[in-house]
């Protein structure tokens, strides 16, 4: 159960860190995150094999069109994948991942929506930042010192996801702690001086809450970290960089009102001072802030 109470200790025991600065982040000309109030990012998933069926548009023109319409819905940024983070889902070769991503990132940077782009492999984010992406969605580690380079190089931000290995696809479990903080923040800590050391200025760190490890496909377990790690996300924002959260699905709590996940689990992710919303339901979500004057 989670009540007042437990909001009340949290930051009775980090009570200084929930005022911490984080810098700004400018992805466009007149697009700065992070100015003290939340901002959404709108998902459109270019595979087939992503589940949230709302979000998967298998060709360009429903893509661009889905793009648009998140933006009208309150995204100030759109979120483009081709291939699912699900364990299952089938694997997608680098061409075959720009043959998707690129034309949807053209367009839609063409007409002046800022586009980032969910990957993990080196050869697909130049190129999409070669097609007009501003941010770079990574999902892996393998390559993240080249990655840091190529983003610093197209003055590009990138969101540094906490993965557990060095893809979230080829990962089975995830280390579950009492306190989540801690250990994200070691990783996330490395990650950000190694940014710097690549000359990379704008970034957000993103505690990976929308991946489903084999250890978390227990939905008590899973929902309970999520919880914690979103109302203690404030704590994050002590090493300088702004917050990326996922909101999840929670499927099997919401069942047919699955949906309506997102936006609950954005009550959270505001408490604990988010400050990009990455959200399936932009206009859900878009209410729920405004109801809580935080947007």
């Amino acid at each position: 159960m989670l009540g007042l109470r437990d909001l009340a200790d949290i930051v009775a025991e980090h009570p200084g860190e929930l005022e911490a600065d984080v810098t700004p982040v400018q992805l466009s000309g007149d697009l700065t995150v992070a100015t003290g109030e939340p901002a959404l990012m709108g998902v459109v998933n270019l595979s087939p094999d992503s589940w949230y069926r709302e979000s998967v548009c298998l060709a360009v023109d429903a893509a661009v069109q889905r793009g648009r319409v998140l933006v009208e819905q309150g995204a100030v940024v759109v979120d483009v994948g081709a291939e699912s983070s699900l364990g299952q889902a089938e694997r997608v070769a680098a061409a075959g991942q720009q043959q998707r991503l690129l034309p949807v990132i053209r367009q839609l940077a063409e007409a002046g929506v800022v586009v980032s782009a969910e990957t993990y492999d080196l050869e697909v984010a130049e190129a999409c930042l070669a097609a007009g992406a501003k941010v770079l969605n990574l999902t892996g580690t393998a390559q993240s010192e080249a990655m840091y380079r190529l983003a610093a190089e197209h003055d590009a931000a990138v969101i540094v996801c906490y993965v557990a290995g060095e893809n979230v696809r080829e990962v089975k479990d995830f280390p579950i702690d009492h306190d989540p903080i801690p250990r994200m923040s070691v990783f996330f800590e490395r990650e950000i001086e190694l940014a710097a050391k690549c000359g990379l200025t704008k970034g957000f760190v993103d505690p990976g809450l929308g991946f489903y490890y084999d250890n978390l496909q227990d939905s008590s377990v899973r929902v309970r970290h999520q919880m914690k790690t979103f109302l203690n996300t404030f704590r994050l924002r002590k090493l300088g960089w702004p917050v990326c959260n996922a909101l999840p699905h929670a499927f099997e709590c919401f069942g047919e009102e699955v949906r309506s996940a997102e936006p609950f689990f954005s009550v959270l992710a505001a408490w604990g001072k988010t400050d990009l919303l990455r959200t399936h339901e932009v206009s859900k979500v878009a209410g729920v802030l405004k109801t809580l004057g935080v947007y």
